[in-house]
């Protein structure tokens, strides 16, 4: 498992561009990573790759 200073961080494509509500995910072999891009100390929400998937397919409708 990575420590979170080794992680990838993008931001969402449903990010806005202006800064506003911005989410940011890390992905790692053995978990998926979540955070609030406007304040990067807080500890990220973390869920497995199979519950990551399950919530965007649910989150995108489909």
């Amino acid at each position: 498992m990575s420590t979170i200073e080794d992680l990838s961080w993008f931001k969402s494509s449903y990010s806005g561009g202006d800064g506003d509500n911005c989410v940011e995910i890390a992905l790692d072999v053995d978990a998926v990573r979540v955070r609030d891009s406007k304040d990067v100390g807080l500890r990220p929400f973390t869920v497995t790759p199979a519950t990551w998937s399950a919530f965007t397919t649910y989150a995108s409708g489909s």
